[in-house]
């Protein structure tokens, strides 16, 4: 898929992440119906790092874009919270799936107590700024409606 804008070098990292996600995609596709392998704690633990990342990054986006492009910093906020939900249903998938070497002790988050080893502080503090970081500009209303259709006419 390529873009009808000029591929330039202004946001090489932004490319270089993108071409990562592509290249691990491709990766993890079965050769057989039997030869995938599920996800694991770390897995997710990784892909939940890439989302709260675009989920800053559209943060920042939506509120420096909304003052001189109203509608379309909406739509930026509006991805945003949709991002979010996404890395919420990771988050809640990676509390499911079980630990390393047994069976989950606790499906739970609980950023109050010790957890079980690092990678649970860690996606949890995570998931839990993101949160801090949604809930700044959206309505629990908002983060709970499913999304909108699409409002703009897309040329193909």
């Amino acid at each position: 898929m390529t873009s009808a804008l000029p591929a330039g070098d202004a946001y090489p990292y932004l490319r270089a992440a993108s071409a990562g996600i592509r290249h691990h995609t491709r990766a993890l596709a079965p050769r057989t119906q039997h030869s995938a392998s599920p996800a694991d704690r770390v897995h997710l633990d990784v892909l939940h790092t890439h989302l709260t990342a675009l989920h800053q990054l559209l943060d920042r986006l939506a509120a420096t874009t909304r003052p001189p492009h109203p509608a379309a910093g909406r739509h930026l906020a509006t991805a945003h919270a949709r991002l979010f939900q996404t890395a919420t249903a990771v988050h809640d998938a990676f509390h499911l799936l079980p630990v390393a070497d047994g069976p989950p002790t606790d499906t739970d988050c609980h950023p109050e107590r010790l957890p079980e080893g690092p990678p649970v502080l860690t996606i949890c503090q995570r998931h839990l700024t993101a949160g801090h970081a949604v809930r700044r500009t959206t309505t629990p209303r908002d983060l709970n409606t499913p999304p909108p259709g699409h409002t703009t006419t897309c040329a193909q």
